[in-house]
Parts: structure tokens; C-alpha cells; sequence
């Protein structure tokens, strides 16, 4: 099948697919006598795997070593169960920094008045050197 197959079939996009060949993340497909990428179904489902992992916050390295994984039959599920928890703290630390980051928003939106004047909580806020959340943390 050809990219747009092979994206239809997958949900990754052509521009992303052609990135994923580029970095080595998949494997460039062979191609055919007129020049065009000749996708088979192991390539496709390697794309999708990509693209759940990517779902899952997997950023490419991990997701390398995810498709690594995968393809060894002899792997020890402990070992893909360590990238996903490790993967699952980190987005933990996101949500943490984002909650603090909407926890300051908010109370800086309450002190504004939203009003006709000038005189502005979140402007003021903003024009520090550095602002920070809640917790401390910047």
C-alpha cells in the first residue's frame, strides 16, 4: 500500500511517517518501480503501535526502546512494565506542575478586578522576574 494507505490504515500522518523513516524510528519500506514507499501490513501496525505510544506520552526514545521490546519475544514484561510506570511519574510530575500552574492562574484571575481600570493582579504578576506557583515551584 502506499503512504496515504499506510496513514489511513494507521492514523499517523504522511509528514509523521516520513519523520519516523527519517530518525530511524521505523524502518523505511521498500518501494516499488515507480519510486513510491510500498507499505505491508507489519508496517502499518508498526505505525500504530507509534501512535499509541505516542498517545501514552511515550516520548521517541522510549518509544524506540518500547518497538525494541515488542519485536524480542524473549523480553521480560518486567522490563516494559518499568518504562511504563517510570512514563507514568513523569506525567505525575507534569499534572502536579500544571495544577500548580492552574492553582496560580486562577487566584490571580480572582485578585483581578476585570474591570475598566488598569491596574491589573496577572499584568503585574506577569511583569516580575520570575512568577511562581504554588508550592514555589516556577
Amino acid at each position: 500500500m502506499n503512504i496515504g494507505d499506510a496513514s489511513k490504515a494507521s492514523g499517523v500522518s504522511q509528514r509523521m511517517i516520513r519523520h519516523y523513516e527519517k530518525i530511524g524510528l521505523i524502518p523505511p519500506p521498500p518501494r516499488r518501480d515507480s519510486g513510491y514507499r510500498d507499505y505491508s501490513q507489519e508496517d502499518v501496525r508498526r505505525l500504530s503501535f507509534v501512535a499509541n505510544a505516542r498517545d501514552l506520552g511515550f516520548p521517541i526514545e522510549e518509544i524506540g526502546e518500547l518497538l525494541s521490546l515488542w519485536a524480542d519475544r524473549s523480553r521480560a514484561s518486567s522490563d516494559v512494565k518499568a518504562l511504563a510506570l517510570a512514563r507514568a511519574e513523569e506525567l505525575g510530575r507534569k499534572v502536579r506542575v500544571l495544577e500548580s500552574m492552574r492553582a496560580s492562574l486562577l487566584d490571580l484571575a480572582q485578585r483581578c478586578r476585570g474591570d475598566t481600570r488598569p491596574s491589573c493582579p496577572i499584568i503585574e504578576s506577569l511583569e516580575r522576574t520570575s512568577v511562581t506557583c504554588n508550592g514555589g515551584q516556577p
